[in-house]
């Protein structure tokens, strides 16, 4: 079990009070006489699945009923941040990647030099 922070109420809660409700992000058409049967389709059926970042609607189902938005790393289960609806995320599948290779670099340097120093001090 975890806990997820809900942005209205201000509390971190149990999960079983929440329920996810799919992608977030969701733009309806804006002229639904001129869609597509195929753009219908793809509004309505298909949704992205990505290993990584992930944003997603959530709702506090339990608590104040109130919906929200939750980015969320698919492959480790970390919720990385909770926004409120209409409220864009901090945090992408593009910037996170930056952030996790600078600091891959940051404890590679770190790594070398404390090899380094122990060298020296030998």
């Amino acid at each position: 079990m975890f806990y997820i922070f809900c942005p209205y109420c201000g509390e971190h809660r149990e999960e079983e009070e929440f329920h996810p409700k799919g992608q977030a992000h969701i733009s309806r058409p804006e002229d639904p006489e001129a869609t597509s049967d195929e753009e219908w389709g793809d509004y309505l059926f298909f949704r992205d699945n990505p290993r990584g970042v992930h944003h997603e609607l959530w709702v506090h189902a339990v608590g104040c009923r109130k919906f929200f938005n939750i980015t969320r790393h698919t492959v480790s289960y970390e919720i990385l941040e909770v926004y409120k609806m209409g409220e864009q995320p901090s945090i992408t599948a593009e910037n996170y990647a930056a952030q996790q290779g600078a600091a891959s670099a940051d404890k590679e340097r770190n790594a070398s030099q404390a090899k380094h120093q122990e060298g020296v001090r030998a």
